[in-house]
Order: C-alpha cells, then sequence, then structure tokens
C-alpha cells in the first residue's frame, strides 16, 4: 500500500506543465510572472522526431518539475491528418508564429524566448541530449540574464 500511495503522490507532483497555444497571452503570462518562454513547433500526428521529443524530453520528469515553475510553455503545432486538424484561427495563428520564428520549416524547432520575444537558444530537430542536460541548458540562460 504504501509503495502504491508514493507512487500515485509522486505522479500528483509532476504533472505535465500545460502546453499553451496562443503566444501573445503566453507572452503576457511570462512577463508578468518573470519567466521565459519555451516555443516548440511541431507536428503531432506525423513527425516522429517531434514526438519522441515531447516523450523523451518534454514528459521527463526533470523537465516538468523544472518548467512547471520557471517556464511558460507554447506549442505550435502543425498536423497533416484531417482528424486533427487544427481551428482555422488556431491554424492563422501558428502560421504567423511560423513566419517570425521558423521560417524555414524545421521540425521540431525549439526556442528558449524572452516575454519580450528575444530569442536566447534555438534547437533545431530533436536535442541529442538527455531532458536533463537539456533542462540544465535552459536554467544557465536563465541565469545569465537574472
Amino acid at each position: 500500500m504504501q509503495i502504491l500511495w508514493t507512487a500515485l503522490l509522486s505522479s500528483f507532483l509532476f504533472f505535465s506543465p500545460p502546453w499553451q497555444t496562443d503566444f501573445e497571452k503566453a507572452r503576457q503570462s511570462a512577463q508578468s510572472e518573470h519567466k521565459l518562454i519555451l516555443l516548440n513547433f511541431s507536428g503531432s500526428d506525423w513527425c516522429g522526431p517531434c514526438i519522441r521529443m515531447h516523450e523523451e524530453i518534454f514528459d521527463n520528469n526533470s523537465f516538468v518539475q523544472y518548467a512547471n515553475e520557471h517556464l511558460v510553455l507554447v506549442n505550435a503545432d502543425f498536423p497533416r491528418l484531417k482528424k486533427h486538424k487544427l481551428p482555422e484561427d488556431q491554424q492563422k495563428k501558428n502560421d504567423q508564429l511560423a513566419d517570425k520564428y521558423d521560417k524555414d520549416g524545421i521540425f521540431p524547432l525549439t526556442l528558449l524566448i524572452t516575454s519580450d520575444g528575444k530569442v536566447l537558444k534555438k534547437w533545431e530537430g530533436k536535442p541529442q541530449i538527455s531532458a536533463a542536460t537539456f533542462t540544465s541548458e535552459i536554467k544557465a540562460f536563465e541565469n545569465a540574464i537574472k
């Protein structure tokens, strides 16, 4: 029973932070909460490296724990399957973000951004590092701008 209770409690402590889809609202949150923005361009239903990045890095406890307290997460998804088609207004927002931050159409592309829109770090493709190392890279940028 103790093991079950511990597992249940730890799963509540490391809820994956919510991925927002409205960059402007995320920017405002980041500004008011003094956080950085992590913007991820993904193809959730066709891009293998995008899917693996979410599973191996973004769902990892070391990243989740840090992100919950220090980041505002934004996902600009570009699904291809008809059944996953985004609402027109969301697709327009994602296209505008891509025009500004992902002109070359790289998937996945992950950017660490200040609340005023300055790109601090860019990861093209799925980084070939652990979730802990990925998180440490973000921490280093956060510490450098304090």
